[in-house]
């Protein structure tokens, strides 16, 4: 049967980049589903959306086993949440925190995002976009494409090249890499499909009915899918500012087109929610009961940021209300966190910070759920927020020239991050430690944070906000984000870095050649394995083939 899958009742059938078919675990024995192997049995759109949405955070293997493992950007970036300085381990010696990675050993570690596009969205996300349409029911296939799209943008980001035109491709053992510029380009069109389909009122279009599948999310609220893939355009575009098109093709006003577009208050947030129970699908990947990120501990660089010790930082001197919030304070009560390599090194044992749980800083599990913020069990899990947009837009208009519409967005991105604390993530914080209005009116009147005139904002203001804004969260963005600048690229008007204070590892990899990280590898455990012809055209074979620039962050 090429090319033909039988979805499976609760979950969905998975389908590489080989045509490789997987079927993760059933509600029903496999015996039971296929009665009669002549009449298989199709599973309804609605029951495949639910796990096809949670891929865009972290899944999890079903209750009953079988396939599945943890896909999606929230398990990728334990590691990748290192590149960017999110995060650091309590010990010292990490391979990661030296811009490192698996070159050179059969390892899937960032392969991640690759499982999550091939295996756990792709066919999964063609699959409801052809029943879909036999079924009239358009606000799902928009839904889906809306899916395809992130899951495009975010696979190329990570990779670069990838396989595009002969993805899924049931009959083939061997795959070409397309350029990453194709991939940018199906974006875009897969976003116009997405409108299309979600504008669509007519055949068997049901709020009700998306809500069925659309649980968690936006609870089959289609001009809310909109906003959002909108944001994802807007992404497309802003990500490409280190290119002559940008300047040469109007990027900037397509970026601002777009986030107006967009995710405009935090009731438009793309945040995936959780039920809880025994089962780890259902709960917060960061939380204690998945235990995925016992070992990890805050930086030096988001602590420092936050609490106003970043010497060169433009909000130094200045305390960010937010950071009992974000981060974990320490035996003194202050706010300090590992630099890259060093785990304890350094740090007094009064000045070691708690875990994300809570739990002392050698600890690597906790007793109850006491995480802050994205590290509980039922703390909503942010894909994409208006904060981000109001940062992203705010970029594109600073470098447009339009430095009064930079300042309103920048203004407005501070606001969202505020509020979106105070709303969603305010149950946890101690009463003295909690966000007053008036603590709120000091932090934001200090023209330090924003500056009485436009003239005055600079870049560095602008993704500093941004960073702290999306922290935990916005992985992918951020790590876009920073290699975009280079990691450590100068801002014009202050000529200091724009990420200032964002220290290298002093220690690289010895793979690396003393380049820093640009990308990750394909996955081992499909490309490694049976395409090697394909990555040799693209030098995936180099041991440093991950300090290869992408196209997206080039001139």
């Amino acid at each position: 049967m090429k090319n033909k899958s039988f979805i499976t009742f609760s979950l969905a059938v998975a389908v590489s980049a080989f045509g490789i078919i997987s079927l993760q675990s059933c509600s029903k024995k496999l015996e039971d589903a296929y009665l009669n192997p002549n009449n298989p049995i199709e599973g309804s759109i609605e029951a495949i959306l639910p796990n096809t949405i949670n891929q865009m955070t972290s899944t999890a293997a079903p209750p009953t086993g079988g396939g599945g493992g943890s896909y999606g950007p929230a398990a990728e970036a334990v590691l990748l949440g290192r590149y960017i300085q999110f995060w650091g381990v309590n010990t010292a010696g990490d391979n990661y925190e030296q811009m490192g990675g698996v070159y050179g050993t059969t390892s899937d570690n960032t392969g991640i995002v690759w499982a999550m596009h091939y295996y756990g969205i792709g066919q999964n996300a063609k699959y409801i976009i052809s029943r879909g349409r036999d079924q009239q029911k358009w606000d799902y296939v928009g839904v889906a494409n809306a899916i395809f799209a992130f899951s495009w943008l975010t696979l190329t980001e990570e990779y670069g090249e990838v396989i595009l035109k002969e993805a899924f491709d049931q009959g083939r053992d061997q795959f070409d890499y397309d350029p990453q510029s194709a991939v940018y380009d199906t974006v875009r069109q897969i976003c116009d499909s997405a409108i299309y389909y979600l504008n669509r009122t007519d055949g068997a279009v049901s709020p009700a009915n998306l809500a069925i599948g659309d649980g968690y999310l936006y609870g089959g609220d289609v001009n809310k899918w909109k906003k959002f893939v909108y944001a994802i355009k807007a992404r497309s575009f802003a990500h490409l500012s280190n290119k002559t098109i940008y300047t040469q093709k109007g990027y900037a006003d397509s970026v601002i087109k777009y986030c107006d577009l967009s995710l405009a208050t935090n009731a438009d947030n793309a945040m995936q929610k959780w039920v809880g129970g025994n089962f780890s699908g259902t709960n917060n990947y960061y939380g204690p009961y998945r235990g995925n990120i016992g070992t990890l501990r805050q930086s030096a660089f988001i602590a420092n940021l936050l609490s106003g010790t970043a010497p060169t930082s433009p909000f130094t001197g200045i305390f960010d209300p937010r950071t009992p919030y974000l981060i974990n304070e320490n035996a003194n009560k202050t706010y300090k966190g590992v630099v890259p390599n060093l785990g304890p090194s350094g740090l007094a044992t009064a000045d070691q910070p708690l875990n994300f749980w809570r739990a002392s800083f050698s600890s690597t599990s906790v007793s109850v759920d006491s995480g802050r913020y994205i590290f509980n069990n039922l703390a909503p899990m942010p894909i994409i927020t208006a904060a981000e947009v109001q940062f992203v837009k705010a970029e594109a208009a600073y470098r447009k020239g339009d430095k009064a519409l930079a300042l309103a967005a920048y203004t407005n991105g501070i606001n969202l991050s505020f509020d979106m604390l105070t709303t969603t993530y305010d149950g946890r914080i101690p009463l003295t430690l909690k966000i007053t209005p008036a603590s709120r009116a000091t932090y934001i009147s200090n023209a330090k944070v924003i500056p009485a005139t436009p003239s005055a904002l600079t870049l560095s203001m602008i993704m500093l906000q941004k960073y702290i804004a999306v922290y935990g969260y916005g992985f992918n963005e951020t790590w876009t984000d920073l290699r975009r600048f280079h990691y450590t690229d100068l801002d014009p008007a202050t000529g200091k870095q724009v990420y200032s204070d964002f220290t290298l590892p002093t220690t690289l990899t010895t793979f690396n050649n003393g380049k820093l990280v640009y990308r990750c590898r394909p996955r081992y455990n499909s490309e490694y394995l049976y395409n090697i012809p394909a990555l040799q055209v693209i030098g995936a074979l180099a041991s440093d083939y991950h300090t290869k620039e992408q196209w997206f962050s080039l001139p």
